[in-house]
């Protein structure tokens, strides 16, 4: 903006304080006319656009290429030419979501125009087979333990594992429903793991060194990138289906699903290690065991979600 638009009054609009040159240095508000020309009302529209812009790109460059790169440059006080954390992580954990609710409606209006009712109907009155006994409907499975003599009737684990069984096959559950649901569910618990994740990275590092906040940081870029790769999975799928036919499209995004599975991999490694400055063996047992326990918690976690997913299927 020129300096023809900044007031004479050295007085902040917004706190007050005294105003030296063009910001105030109590606040940091511009010390400008609060009523600009339309053509400077676009003008610093673009301006800023192009800022943002600038720093956008710059920060997703380093998320994805550079390990390490924008956590480092954040602790050292670099932080005005990037995208701080926080607002990283929400924005694409929102184009995340988004791009989730737009391809499921998306994928949903394709699935109903290709079933038919007949076909909805076939696929329920589908037979099921049981530990040596066969069920057409969860109402059939229980009619039929329910006059059997108690000597002969399921242990409760497997009783209840086969209500869920044929309950399932009512609903004609399908990997690409299972997929979607899943999908919506994972952003939630990544978010909700996160502090369990710097904990973690707290237990194993120096308490003198390294803040919780430090690990933090770390965290939010490294679940900024996870996430990121799952935007990246789903365009990519969505770009696939609409070219090829279902077999190659679903080959192509099972293997996309694979590079970016390796990549979270390595990139934990890679980031652990430029992070924390560690000598090599360190810095990979380190990793290593974070990775094993990260693995195991995240295990229970998506097992978690593979069962409400299971049963929050339409």
């Amino acid at each position: 903006m020129g300096k023809h638009h900044l007031r004479t009054d050295k007085n902040c609009e917004n706190c007050g304080y005294t105003v030296d040159l063009a910001y105030c240095s109590n606040c940091g508000q511009k010390n400008v006319e609060t009523r600009q020309s339309f053509i400077h009302l676009i003008t610093h529209f673009a301006e800023d656009f192009t800022h943002y812009d600038n720093a956008f790109w710059k920060t997703i460059k380093y998320l994805l290429f550079r390990p390490a790169k924008l956590t480092k440059e954040y602790l050292a006080g670099r932080r005005q030419m990037y995208v701080p954390p926080v607002k990283l992580y929400i924005f694409i954990s929102f184009v995340t979501f988004f791009l989730l609710i737009f391809l499921d409606g998306y994928q949903n209006r394709e699935h109903e125009e290709e079933i038919t009712t007949a076909n909805k109907e076939m696929a329920h009155s589908q037979e099921i087979t049981l530990w040596d006994k066969t069920y057409t409907s969860k109402e059939d499975f229980i009619q039929k333990q329910a006059v059997l003599p108690e000597d002969k009737k399921l242990p409760p684990m497997q009783y209840k594992l086969g209500k869920s069984i044929l309950e399932l096959s009512e609903k004609n559950l399908t990997g690409k429903q299972f997929a979607e649901v899943f999908f919506h569910t994972m952003p939630k618990a990544l978010f909700l793991y996160m502090p369990f994740f710097a904990f973690l990275l707290w237990l194993f590092h120096g308490k003198k060194r390294w803040y919780f906040f430090d690990h933090g940081i770390f965290t939010l870029h490294y679940f900024s990138l996870l996430l990121l790769l799952v935007t990246l999975c789903l365009l990519f799928d969505w770009l696939v289906s609409s070219v090829f036919s279902t077999s190659i499209s679903d080959a192509l995004s099972s293997f996309m699903v694979i590079v970016a599975m390796l990549y979270g991999f390595y990139y934990f490694f890679r980031s652990h290690s430029r992070m924390y400055g560690e000598t090599k063996t360190i810095s990979r047992l380190k990793s290593l065991a974070l990775f094993i326990i990260n693995f195991i918690f995240l295990n229970i976690i998506l097992i978690a979600i593979a069962i409400y997913t299971i049963y929050h299927i339409d």
